[in-house]
């Protein structure tokens, strides 16, 4: 067997060339539709809690005493407080608290656009965030309602601390408890979530669930996830999203 000039092994005289056969590539196939038109409809679904959540109660209070033996109701939303505010500002005169009525006036001044916000921000952050990022979509759902147990929190904070020095009966400073039992003086409290809350609770869920079927069932299967930056290419509902798959 002779070798050619460049080293290589020489075919004998006669003897025919066999070809390896090609492995041929894998074919592209493109995520289902469906499921990104899924991730999508969860999305706007977590918008309309969001949204509904806006006009109902968020937290409910329950002060008893023994000439209140049915107890005063205070409520509160995103638009203001509700219940037996006129009376219970009475009570609250007598210890130097500040009206009801003039609390968290900007917050409820602004509540509707930063609904807005919040929703507006959750839809485009899922068609654009890339596969690094997408976590970043549930962030504002989350603040959302943790968001008002903050500000509420500071607000009963700054009531019960910042008393009338002059007021008939002076308390010691306190924080009106938000969860469960607590006492004021001679009243005794009960406070809990209402359906606002539980509501812009329950979107936030729906968001992270998306989110998650996001990333498991688009994102993790398309051909471009390799590359897949902090932004999606196809802005998550385009043609571009598919999957390589190997033959």
């Amino acid at each position: 067997m002779s070798l050619q000039a460049n080293g290589q092994e020489a075919h004998p005289r006669g003897e025919e060339h066999r070809h390896l056969s090609l492995v041929k590539a894998g074919k592209v196939v493109a995520v289902p539709r469906w499921r990104r038109w899924l991730v999508v409809a969860l999305m706007t679904s977590a918008v309309g809690l969001f949204a509904a959540a806006f006009s109902m109660e968020w937290w409910h209070f329950t002060l008893y005493a023994p000439q209140y033996p049915h107890g005063l109701s205070l409520t509160i939303s995103l638009t203001g407080v509700g219940g037996d505010v006129r009376e219970i500002d009475e009570l609250n005169h007598y210890i130097g608290m500040a009206h009801l009525e003039n609390v968290a006036l900007q917050e409820e001044h602004y509540a509707a656009y930063g609904v807005a916000a919040v929703s507006l921000i959750v839809l485009v952050l899922t068609l654009a965030m890339g596969r690094k990022t997408a976590w970043l979509i549930a962030v504002p759902a989350v603040a959302f309602p943790l968001g008002f147990i903050a500000d509420s929190f500071y607000w009963l904070y700054h009531c019960g601390h910042d008393l009338d020095p002059h007021a008939p009966i002076h308390l010691p400073a306190f924080t009106p408890q938000m969860f469960g039992n607590g006492q004021i003086g001679q009243f005794l409290t009960f406070a809990a979530p209402s359906i606002g809350f539980w509501l812009a609770g329950a979107g936030a869920v729906v968001v992270i669930g998306a989110t998650l079927l996001r990333q498991r069932s688009v994102c993790a299967q398309c051909s471009q996830r390799g590359t897949c930056g902090a932004f999606c290419k196809s802005a998550f509902i385009g043609k571009e999203g598919s999957r390589f798959l190997g033959a």
